[in-house]
């Protein structure tokens, strides 16, 4: 049988307890699995579950080398040493993927479970929203360049009233006038004032909405490589990309149209790169047990600039390791459930065997419920953004009225000039 694909890999040694030395290999990680591979004989050393870890911890071997223990259940240690680029990067990863498996211990029965209908009935309602919403953006995006294309002409106006109103000054107040401040530039400063009051307002507006968060991801972050990977998260925002610490603290954001590329080199691992002219590019690495639920968004947010790697490809293509035993445990942990469940007394044979079979039943798979989550986490995405396009509409609207009105005053104002001027 294949091996699952491995998520990230290290070189170091392992201690073989029976024979009382280390060998030399690569400990790799898997979606449910940690593995020790002998680099010389390729014949796999250690191999548990996940699940299985009761405890992760950096120790000493001898007080004087720096070692990676792993407590198994059973009171099984396995210990790990020379692990390069360092023991601490492993120990993130590890930890960081042990943790998101113990929050969501269900996640390894994805695959084994039927697929009731009550699932692809939310699935298939959760897709018509989603259709109708995308139709949506697409009309209010075809409004909004209407508004643009008003605004452009709104302002080819006002420079035409700029211009005549100069005119009609000249010929008001001639350049040899003697007294006083000749009066247009008065109205120009006013306008200029006016102007930049609505900038503010606009960037104001602006800013409100590329605050909103569409999915914060717990993960493992580095900057440039994988010699320091540190806890960190990653914010999903409407239009941009933040890399925060463990504190909250604020470590870099990636606006929206400042990235240049997404790679992703599984659905656990993606770098995201902008680049420069005369100096070096800008990189962030993010390794995170979460990342799948983000792929959605991130592709409809940024699907011309991710880039899936060969890496990618051969991940997909590997199959999840050991289906049977993950089908064997949740069924397990189904039957369990069903019996801690309390029954009728006396209930006939039929009955009761339709009732068993109710509760063998889930209304809704766990691949049902992971799909869901990231058509709602797309549909949250589409909302967010009609609403930003929304917002954006209404300011512009408010200043074409304001504009319309100054040019409706204006045009009246000159008229009038014009006429006492014949």
């Amino acid at each position: 049988m294949s091996q699952d694909a491995p998520i990230h890999s290290w070189p170091g040694s392992y201690y073989i307890n029976s024979e009382k030395r280390w060998e030399s290999g690569t400990l790799s990680l898997t979606r449910t699995i940690v593995r020790f591979i002998s680099g010389q004989s390729k014949e796999c050393l250690a191999s548990f579950r996940l699940s299985r870890i009761m405890e992760i911890k950096m120790e000493s071997s001898s007080f004087i080398f720096s070692t990676l223990t792993v407590l198994e259940e059973g009171n099984v240690k396995h210990w790990f040493g020379s692990l390069k680029p360092n023991r601490v990067v492993v120990f993130n990863v590890l930890e960081h993927f042990w943790r998101e498996r113990l929050l969501s211990p269900t996640s390894e029965a994805r695959g084994a479970e039927c697929q009731p209908s009550k699932g692809r009935e939310l699935i298939s309602l959760v897709a018509g929203a989603q259709r109708r919403l995308e139709d949506t953006g697409r009309v209010l995006s075809h409004q909004g360049e209407q508004f643009d294309n008003m605004m452009q002409g709104l302002e080819k106006i006002d420079s035409d009233l700029g211009v005549a109103d100069k005119l009609l000054s000249e010929l008001e107040s001639p350049s040899w006038w003697p007294f006083g401040k000749l009066p247009w530039k008065t109205q120009q400063e006013a306008k200029a004032e006016d102007a930049a009051k609505a900038a503010a307002a606009i960037s104001a507006g602006k800013v409100s909405s590329r605050s909103k968060v569409i999915a914060s991801i717990p993960a493992v972050v580095s900057k440039g490589g994988n010699s320091d990977l540190k806890p960190g998260c990653l914010l999903v925002l409407v239009s941009s990309l933040e890399v925060r610490d463990t504190n909250c603290h604020l470590l870099h954001r990636f606006e929206r149209n400042e990235i240049d590329e997404i790679r992703v080199h599984s659905p656990y691992e993606i770098a995201v790169r902008q680049r420069f002219i005369g100096k070096p590019d800008i990189c962030y690495r993010f390794l995170s047990a979460k990342m799948p639920e983000a792929m959605s968004v991130l592709e409809m947010q940024y699907k011309k600039k991710m880039e899936l790697t060969s890496e990618y490809a051969a991940f997909k293509a590997t199959p999840l390791s050991s289906p049977d035993k993950e089908g064997t445990n949740w069924n397990e942990g189904l039957m369990q459930k069903c019996q801690d469940t309390e029954l009728p007394v006396e209930v006939p044979a039929g009955e009761l065997s339709q009732l068993q079979v109710q509760a063998l039943q889930p209304s809704v798979s766990q691949a049902e419920a992971q799909e869901l989550k990231q058509m709602l986490m797309q549909l949250k995405n589409l909302a967010l953004e009609a609403e930003t396009e929304l917002e954006r509409q209404d300011e512009v609207l408010d200043v074409l009225t304001s504009s319309t009105d100054r040019a409706t005053m204006q045009i009246g104002k000159h008229t009038c000039r014009m006429k006492r001027l014949l």
